[in-house]
C-alpha cells in the first residue's frame, strides 16, 4: 500500500480557546483530485491554515508523503511540498504577471527548475504567456485566478491546495479553470480543492470529503457523494 500524499490523524485546531477542528481524520491518496466541501464555518479554511503552519494544532498529526508537517513553520511546509493558492488570489497587482509567477519559486528546490516550471505554467495557461509583461491588476478575475494557481505551481508542490478557486468567476471561466485543474492532476500533482460549487467540483473529483462541525462526516467518490441523499438535500437543495 502506497504512502498517502496527505495523512491527518486526530487534528484539533482553532483560534484561542475555540476549537474549530475537533479530532479530524483525513487521508488523500497520491495523484488524486480531491474535493473538500462544507458549509461556511465548517472549518475548511482553518484546516488549510493549520496544514500550512499558519495555525498551530492543539493536538493531532499531519504528514505529507510520510514527512511530519505539524510544528513546522509555513516556509518549511512549502519546502516540503504542501502549497496552497489562497482564497481571493492575493496577487501583487502592480507587478507583472511574470513577476507574480516567479515569486512562487522562492524555495531552493523550486528555484533550481524555475525556468522549466515557468514553461509548464505557460503551457497550462497560454494567455499568461501572451500577457506576461502586463500588470496583474489589468487582468480579468478569471485570468487573475490563473496567475494565482500558476504562482502556486511555481513552488513545485507535491500537493496543491486550492481555496475557493471559482469564487466570483463567470461560468465560462469556471469551466476553463476546472479543466486546467484536471490537467494539473493529470501531470501527477495531487490536488485538494475547497469549493462552494459542489456540483461541479464533485463531477471532476476522484474522491470527496464533507466537513461538518470540525470533522469529516462523509467520504466517497465524486459520483457517490453526488448520489447521497443527505448531501443533495444539504448542499444542492435537491
Amino acid at each position: 500500500m502506497s504512502t498517502p500524499a496527505l495523512e491527518i490523524r486526530g487534528l484539533v485546531a482553532g483560534y484561542g480557546d475555540v476549537s474549530v477542528l475537533r479530532g479530524l481524520d483525513l487521508s488523500i491518496a497520491p495523484g488524486q483530485l480531491v474535493a473538500l466541501i462544507g458549509a461556511n464555518g465548517a472549518g475548511k479554511t482553518t484546516l488549510l491554515r493549520t496544514i500550512s503552519g499558519l495555525i498551530k494544532p492543539q493536538a493531532g498529526e499531519i504528514s505529507l508523503e510520510g514527512t511530519p508537517l505539524h510544528g513546522l513553520a509555513p516556509y518549511e511546509v512549502v519546502r516540503q511540498g504542501f502549497v496552497q493558492s489562497p482564497e481571493g488570489k492575493q496577487l501583487f497587482g502592480g507587478m507583472s504577471i511574470r513577476e507574480n509567477l516567479l515569486i512562487g519559486a522562492h524555495n531552493a528546490r523550486a528555484r533550481e527548475v524555475r525556468d522549466q516550471t515557468l514553461k509548464e505554467v505557460f503551457a497550462l495557461f497560454p494567455i499568461l504567456e501572451e500577457r506576461q509583461k502586463l500588470a496583474a491588476n489589468t487582468l480579468s478575475g478569471g485570468q487573475q485566478q490563473m496567475v494565482a494557481v500558476g504562482r502556486a505551481l511555481m513552488a513545485k508542490p507535491r500537493l496543491l491546495a486550492l481555496d475557493e478557486p471559482s469564487l466570483g468567476l463567470a461560468p465560462i471561466m469556471v469551466d476553463r479553470l476546472f479543466e486546467s485543474i484536471r490537467r494539473i492532476r493529470d501531470l501527477g500533482v495531487t490536488v485538494l480543492v475547497i469549493e462552494q460549487n459542489v456540483f461541479k467540483v464533485l463531477q471532476m473529483a476522484d474522491h470527496g470529503h464533507v466537513l461538518e462541525n470540525g470533522r469529516i462526516a462523509l467520504s466517497g467518490s465524486g459520483r457517490e457523494l453526488l448520489a447521497d441523499g443527505h448531501l443533495r438535500a444539504t448542499y444542492l437543495g435537491i
